[in-house]
């Protein structure tokens, strides 16, 4: 008898088939989302290392003075906003976008939206 599969089992495997064709680079790494029910989390990974070069999250201080919900797409866009401000003092001008699987919508979509009005490059 096998089992329904749970909306995030699903997402995962949806992740791990995109992952197959999205990979960091030095020159262009990746920018993973990552988001749960109260928080967004976003990372700028170089997969040929396996080191994470930046990341921002609404659990970051200065976002966390700011709103009083983090799971929305304000805070998302200003993780978004964080992120980019990170990588552009780190160097790093051009990323591929990780969509860790999820729709491009909502969260996720103010996030990338936020980072390259920042001026990240995707």
């Amino acid at each position: 008898m096998t089992r329904k599969m749970s909306r995030n089992d699903i997402r995962k495997r949806r992740h791990d088939r995109v992952r197959k064709k999205v990979f960091g680079t030095p020159e262009r790494p990746r920018l993973n989302v990552y988001r749960s029910l109260s928080h967004v989390y976003a990372q700028i990974i170089d997969d040929t290392t396996g080191r994470t070069l930046v990341s921002a999250s609404t659990l970051d201080k200065s976002i966390r003075d700011k709103f009083e919900s983090f799971g929305n797409v304000e805070a998302a866009k200003a993780v978004g906003t964080l992120i980019a401000e990170r990588a552009k003092a780190q160097g790093i001008t051009t990323v591929v976008f990780d969509r860790g699987g999820y729709v491009y919508h909502g969260r996720v979509a103010g996030l990338a939206e936020a980072a390259r009005e920042a001026g990240l490059d995707f």
